[in-house]
């Protein structure tokens, strides 16, 4: 018989979650490097650039790798052994662990999780609860898996129920370029077969536990179903070309994992969940000894990349930058912003289009200026703002053209593409739209040296801040006209991989 004591377990979760904040998992960082190594895109080439150095540089300085600290995922299986020593329940446990781990002082992570999802949405200001998992498992341990997953991707999870003779992989190939590239590719692709719709659902999930090694399946080859759909999958979703963030490439998927279920006659659910770049898992076990301790990585893990800066690299005065300048702008220019920059994201806009409706005034001017699609980590020690990459642009669609005929809004700045809706407003007012490589956001709050609240303060994280930014990295990815680079790069790098223009080696 083991005793797990109540503070190990709240411990231990506590340090899982600092750990996976700031370490990627080993694997997924040599899997980021061949995929740096092989890349022909050089816009895509620097996306993977800035997604490593930015892991280095969370590793060294302890911060996440990400502003989107994630929803907590606890995987449990209880050995049929176990006793427990504390007066919590075990999921009361779990969400103290959570608790303490995003209000560690030392490493503040943002709070994301909204109370009343339907309602008044109100933030739970402490990243509870998370979602927990049991299993109920022969033998006298206790094994944990812990993740933090980024809403960005969760929200491109897909699920059908395929008739018994309908093709996964055909599913899989019509659904991968609709998720676009808000799930920060390159990643990994979780998909769950089988049982019924909600164990789909949470096979896939449980697959993204599972360590990159691709690699060594293709060298050895296939000794059953699941990994023949994995290495079938792995070559063919690359061969779409959608690439790094979603500007064409080589690489979009770093390893595929798939896992099955026994299933009704008549039916064949299917899940995907993808994991992005922001991947963020650890595994530990109880025995009754103690806390559970975490290795960090060796920084020789990390491979040394310094970013390639062309002479094409144009600088931007945000102070100063008219309608007659960004109109010059193309779709894949690379581009360095320094000056005053306003931020705002999906609550933040709803309040600026409902006082609006009311007539009443704003209380900050939007006229000639950029907005910037994020919520950031709050800051520690001598940090003007934590962590402050960008959050997925498409869902600000639907204010889009409200905002640029109302205010007089020259450009905005986020992450992965726009809809059709956001681009033909870009269009028609002639404004402009830069793409942040989301992933790298402890690099991006480094080209950030001030910011103060200017409005909202109520909404958290989602409040409307001010930065001033000395050469923020950002890609031009739908210009005046409505072009999108999300639209000409996945087509031409497909293109060029089906044409054999180029030599496809995932």
């Amino acid at each position: 018989m083991t005793i797990i004591k109540q503070q190990d377990l709240i411990d231990s979760i506590a340090g899982a979650l600092q750990f996976i904040s700031y370490y990627h998992p080993v694997d997924f960082i040599r899997a980021m490097d061949q995929a740096y190594q092989r890349e022909l895109n050089p816009a895509a080439r620097d996306a993977i650039a800035q997604i490593l150095i930015n892991s280095r540089m969370c590793a060294e300085g302890r911060r996440p790798i990400c502003q989107d600290t994630g929803i907590v995922m606890v995987f449990l299986s209880v050995g049929m052994k176990v006793q427990w020593q504390g007066d919590m329940s075990v999921t009361d446990m779990c969400n103290e662990g959570i608790r303490r781990a995003y209000l560690d002082p030392d490493n503040v992570l943002r709070a994301s999780i909204l109370d009343d999802p339907d309602g008044a949405r109100r933030n739970t200001n402490d990243n509870t609860p998370g979602v927990i998992h049991y299993d109920i498992v022969p033998g006298d341990t206790l094994e944990v898996h812990v993740a933090a997953k980024g809403g960005g991707s969760e929200a491109k999870a897909k699920f059908t129920m395929l008739n018994p003779s309908d093709s996964v992989v055909d599913w899989v190939l019509a659904m991968v370029p609709q998720m676009g590239a808000g799930w920060c590719p390159p990643g990994m692709l979780g998909i769950g077969i089988g049982g019924s719709a909600e164990k789909a659902m949470i096979l896939a999930k449980e697959a993204l536990l599972e360590p990159i090694d691709i690699q060594d399946l293709q060298l050895r080859g296939a000794s059953n179903r699941c990994e023949e759909l994995r290495l079938e999958l792995y070559d063919k979703v690359n061969r779409l070309g959608i690439g790094a963030q979603g500007l064409g490439g080589m690489t979009t998927v770093m390893d595929v994992k798939v896992k099955d279920f026994p299933s009704h006659a008549a039916n064949k659910a299917v899940a995907i969940i993808p994991n992005c770049a922001a991947t963020r898992h650890t595994h530990f076990v109880l025995d009754g000894s103690g806390v559970a301790t975490f290795k960090p990585p060796s920084l020789d893990d990390w491979p040394e990349i310094t970013r390639e800066t062309s002479a094409e690299v144009k600088r931007v005065n945000l102070d100063s930058v008219t309608r007659d300048e960004i109109k010059t702008w193309q779709p894949g220019d690379t581009l360095l912003l320094s000056g005053k920059m306003l931020t705002g994201r999906d609550a933040a806009h709803k309040k600026i289009i409902d006082m609006m409706d009311k007539g009443e005034p704003l209380p900050f001017d939007l006229n000639g200026r950029f907005i910037y699609y994020v919520g950031p980590v709050d800051p520690v020690r001598d940090e003007v703002v934590g962590p402050a990459g960008p959050t997925t642009a498409s869902r600000m669609d639907k204010f889009t053209r409200t905002i640029l005929e109302k205010t007089g809004l020259l450009g905005m700045v986020g992450k992965a593409e726009r809809g059709p809706t956001g681009i033909e407003a870009i269009k028609e007012f002639e404004s402009v739209y830069l793409m942040a490589v989301g992933g790298a956001a402890y690099l991006v709050a480094q080209a950030i040296k001030a910011s103060r609240v200017v409005a909202f303060p109520e909404l958290g994280m989602e409040a409307v801040y001010e930065f001033e930014l000395e050469d923020m990295p950002v890609t031009v990815a739908v210009d005046h006209k409505g072009v999108s680079i999300h639209q000409t790069g996945p087509a031409l790098w497909a293109g060029k991989i089906s044409r054999q223009e180029v030599v496809f080696t995932p």
